[in-house]
């Protein structure tokens, strides 16, 4: 599975196609996985090796070492989001706003062909025409009356929704200064003010499904550190990272059959950002939908809670605000994340011109 999008225009160089995140992943399958560390001392022992000897007492050590933090990983992961919820496929109502392109048509086609149901919600046709086991319904997230209209449609035809992605974004990709009011509000409306829509729609029905249900968020790192040319992306972003970690405690202690699970992405090679150069292909790589797609699919599967990063800063970006506020400053220059956006034109530089600045897209 591909993505539809070519990737950004980034700049040349050698290591383009390297970056830190394929080295941390090639590194937890290899020298910090404990089935390979205890590969090792065993190898060793195979040559009859001491069990007193250096290289043996080191290779036990670091493959203890390797085993323990795995352990204490699934003990945090227990205690911060609890046990999973059984998931049958075939029982899943999934809702997916913003569904009609990007990484929200790639969830539905996935789980579309593996046997969900699987509804989008989207302004625009979806890009495809149709796809195995998706119905699509134009809907206007920021419309309160077309979410309710909607939302009787689903559980009329397919059945007591038990799935939520709030997926759907849009980016104006001006300066304060330059946005009309009207820029701000819509801005505000469809990223922000719409998962309360979507949430005080379907989270009844989710709560009285006999199976449990999940919330997904889809926010981004700049709600983070925000960034120029992007106040109200920045805010509305800040906003529903807010939101669903209050709301994630609030259904812990109501309704704890519903798992939540926040992402917070990176750039991703969608038409939302296209034009953005990331600064540092190695450090911060653009990250391929289909690859954020695999780890929601996977915690959806699972019935997790779950908080997912990509690429691999966007996992410790709350240490950013732990730094220095002169620190801070040095490291926006040398990550270029106020002057990133210049390049910026969206889903088609043509129309994005046409449409004063604005690109509604699924992130």
């Amino acid at each position: 599975m591909s993505s539809p999008y070519t990737t950004p225009p980034q700049r040349d160089s050698w290591f383009a196609p390297l970056s830190i995140d394929l080295i941390i992943k090639v590194f937890k399958r290899t020298f910090f996985h404990p089935f390979i560390a205890w590969i090792v001392p065993l190898c060793f022992r195979a040559q009859n090796m001491f069990w007193d000897a250096p290289p043996m007492l080191v290779s036990i050590a670091w493959a203890s070492f390797i085993s323990i933090s795995w352990i204490l990983g699934a003990i945090n992961n227990r205690l911060a989001f609890g046990l999973p919820r059984e998931v049958d496929l075939s029982e899943e109502v999934i809702v997916i706003t913003g569904g009609a392109s990007g990484l929200g048509l790639l969830i539905a086609e996935v789980y579309g062909m593996r046997g969900a149901t699987v509804a989008v919600l989207d302004v625009k046709e979806m890009e495809n025409g149709e796809a195995r086991g998706v119905t699509y319904y134009k809907c206007d997230v920021t419309d309160k009356a077309q979410i309710a209209r909607v939302a009787a449609e689903i559980e009329r035809d397919l059945g007591t929704p038990t799935v939520l992605i709030n997926n759907a974004a849009i980016v104006n990709g001006k300066r304060l200064l330059d946005m009309e009011i009207a820029d701000i509000e819509k801005s505000i409306a469809t990223n922000l003010t719409s998962h309360f829509y979507t949430l005080k729609t379907f989270l009844p029905a989710l709560a009285r499904s006999e199976v449990g249900g999940t919330v997904v968020t889809v926010s981004s790192v700049i709600g983070h550190v925000g960034a120029a040319q992007l106040t109200d992306y920045a805010a509305a972003k800040a906003g529903i990272t807010a939101m669903h970690k209050s709301l994630t405690a609030e259904l812990r202690e109501t309704h704890p059959d519903i798992r939540t699970v926040l992402v917070t992405a990176g750039q991703l090679s969608t038409p939302l950002f296209y034009g953005v150069q990331t600064p540092n292909a190695f450090l911060a790589p653009v990250v391929e939908p289909v690859d954020v797609a695999k780890e929601i699919i996977a915690a959806i599967d699972n019935g997790h809670n779950a908080s997912i990063g990509m690429p691999l800063y966007a996992r410790w970006i709350d240490w950013y605000n732990v730094l220095p506020i002169g620190v801070q400053a040095i490291a926006r220059r040398i990550a270029a994340v106020d002057t990133s956006m210049r390049n910026f034109v969206g889903r088609n530089g043509a129309r994005h011109s046409e449409k004063n600045g604005v690109v509604i897209q699924a992130f």
